[in-house]
Formats: structure tokens, C-alpha cells, sequence
């Protein structure tokens, strides 16, 4: 895959907190932009995580509004590591959506990458 192909969904700088879990390993990390199809986290002090697995993440947007996916690992360079999203639920996908949507401010592009979530 190139970097074109990579970069078709729109990511949106976002500073906050994000937990992953793996069994009852749990890593708070700082989230440093997210897309409909992943995200990319500074990598956290203690990281151990077996990369091969699927990694829950949770983002707390706000005390009732979180955002919850399970990832797969895709890429760990200086300090920061991407992942992939493997599985969403709808709540969670409706708050990103959200989210994603008044970011770009621009109908027809989230159109667009919502539509390329289907390929």
C-alpha cells in the first residue's frame, strides 16, 4: 500500500487521552489524530503489546460521550504508533462520524470517505 492509498480518509488532530487494553493490560496514551479508519497514538512508556492481537482503544470525548473500537496494529515509528480500525459499534461510530464531520466542514469529502469505509 502507498502513502496515497493510506492517506484517503481525513485525519483529524485531536488532543486527548486514549486507553488501549489487551486482556488486562491497559496503556493510557496521548492521541494525536484519528480518522474513520484508525488512529495514531504517542507510543506510551510501558508498551508491550502483542501486535499480532487486536487492541481495544477507548477515547473519552466527555464524561458521557466516548468513542470505542477494536484496532490492529499497523506501524511504530519514532515514538509513535498507528493502528488500524478493525471494529467499531454504531454509537461509537456516530460520535466519530460527529466528529470527523465538523472537522473537514466539507459535505461531499465525508461523503466520500464514508463511502471508501465500504471498500
Amino acid at each position: 500500500m502507498n502513502s496515497a492509498e493510506r492517506r484517503i480518509f481525513s485525519r483529524i488532530t485531536f488532543d486527548g487521552t486514549i486507553t488501549l487494553s489487551q486482556g488486562a493490560k491497559k496503556w493510557p496514551a496521548k492521541l494525536i489524530d484519528l480518522s474513520l479508519k484508525g488512529l495514531l497514538i504517542e507510543q506510551p512508556d510501558n508498551w508491550d503489546a502483542d501486535t499480532t492481537q487486536l487492541i481495544d482503544a477507548h477515547i473519552e470525548l466527555d464524561e458521557e460521550t466516548h468513542i470505542n473500537m477494536s484496532i490492529n496494529w499497523r506501524h511504530n515509528q519514532t515514538g509513535q504508533v498507528g493502528f488500524e480500525c478493525e471494529h467499531i459499534d454504531i454509537d461509537s461510530i456516530i460520535h466519530l462520524r460527529r466528529l470527523v464531520e465538523l472537522n473537514l466542514a466539507d459535505e461531499e469529502l465525508l461523503d466520500r470517505e464514508l463511502a471508501g469505509l465500504g471498500q
